[in-house]
């Protein structure tokens, strides 16, 4: 070993952090903790009886070519049919517009790659997904947050910031959006403010890269169209991900974008993995062809609708006033906020002694804000496990209180 290893690291491996999302699942562990902290789907969401029967099929017929190594753009059937259920929904695009990626988080590590240079600016929400943040950062991108009200990020707010940043001759590389139940908020954006910060991002000319690893899990309410259909023009690059909707060990994801972006994001691919698994998009592809997507979806639905009711009633039973929540209309999450005076971080001290355990609110903000809030999970756990949690939970804020 070197005398000095940190001598040897480059700067952005200093500046890397371990995920605080992480670090605080390994202290959740305990069979006794109930814990909101994970972004995980619920086990019993995994189709295992349906892939074992494919993986069958695809090694029967496709064996070899499943075995091998495959193309950087990802495979072509599993591309065509993701592709033509955009089309369903009214984006215009062929499979040059998208390619497949190592989840969705391959895709948030490939997007900075191609366009952030160090100290460069991305306009984020506030909070916003921790996974991004980091990987914006690992370039060294100088995060620039925009507080959210109830329909998302705030379009009033992003103006007056590029209109400030024009006057200095400056100009973010992009607009990082959540739009569909947003992680952590929840909140979903409704399609007039989609429209309005479409409209800003052509005046300024900027970049909109829209994050939906959630849509298709709607439980009430009306689906808004995506920012990418909304726009027309190729402002937008679009993610997304199977990891919540399908199942989160084959990590498969997706960008759709205009065809220059598309060609960037390959070459940067091929220098970080080379291909995606050809064995798992073939499964995958199998998987949608036989119907199975569609059937398993209104399932994974119907279950945590149960589930994110029986937090809310929980709520609304058990929570000391002053507490606020979010009530989404489909994902995974709902943000608390907590008495402007009270630490989220203190009350998780008093929280795991109550065997109850969250997500500090603070790590999604990327000012440094949001002491008094935090993130839940409301899909992992059983409708049971929720409302017994929630009480745990109450009862430590009315101690901390």
């Amino acid at each position: 070993m070197v005398s000095d290893l940190n001598s040897v690291f480059s700067n952005s491996a200093k500046g890397m952090k371990r995920s605080a999302i992480r670090e605080l699942l390994k202290l959740t562990q305990r069979c006794d903790i109930i814990s909101f902290a994970g972004g995980l789907p619920s086990p019993d969401s995994f189709p295992i009886e349906q892939l074992k029967e494919i993986s069958c099929e695809v090694l029967e017929k496709e064996g070899a070519q499943a075995l091998q190594y495959g193309s950087t753009e990802g495979d072509n059937k599993l591309r065509e049919i993701l592709v033509n259920r955009y089309r369903k929904d009214g984006v215009d695009i062929t499979t040059n517009n998208l390619v497949i990626t190592t989840a969705s988080q391959q895709a948030l590590d490939l997007i900075p790659k191609i366009f952030v240079n160090p100290g460069d600016k991305v306009i984020c929400g506030l909070p916003s997904y921790l996974g991004a943040l980091s990987a914006f950062s690992t370039y060294g991108a100088q995060m620039i947050g925009i507080r959210l009200d109830d329909k998302g990020m705030r379009a009033d707010l992003l103006e007056k910031e590029l209109e400030q940043m024009k006057a200095k001759g400056e100009k973010p590389k992009f607009i990082y959006i959540i739009p569909d139940f947003q992680n952590p908020a929840g909140i979903t954006m409704p399609e007039s403010r989609r429209l309005e910060i479409i409209a800003i991002a052509r005046k300024y000319d900027v970049l909109i890269v829209e994050d939906s690893p959630y849509r298709e899990l709607r439980f009430e309410g009306e689906p808004q169209r995506t920012m990418l259909q909304l726009d027309g023009t190729g402002h937008v690059i679009l993610l997304g991900t199977m990891s919540k909707i399908f199942v989160p060990g084959f990590r498969m994801g997706w960008v759709v974008a205009h065809e220059d972006v598309i060609d960037k994001i390959v070459m940067a691919k091929q220098a970080t993995d080379l291909c995606t698994s050809a064995y798992l998009q073939k499964i995958a592809a199998r998987y949608f062809e036989k119907g199975y997507f569609d059937q398993n979806l209104k399932k994974i639905i119907d279950s945590y609708r149960i589930k994110r009711d029986a937090m809310l009633a929980a709520f609304r039973k058990y929570m000391p006033q002053g507490v606020k929540w979010t009530e989404p209309e489909g994902g995974l999450f709902l943000f608390l906020t907590l008495p402007e005076h009270m630490n989220a971080e203190e009350l998780f001290k008093i929280a795991i002694d109550q065997k109850v355990a969250f997500v500090l609110g603070s790590v999604f903000h990327c000012d440094g804000s949001g002491h008094n809030t935090m993130r839940l999970n409301f899909s992992f756990m059983s409708k049971e496990q929720n409302e017994e949690g929630v009480k745990r939970l109450a009862a430590a804020i009315k101690q901390q209180m």
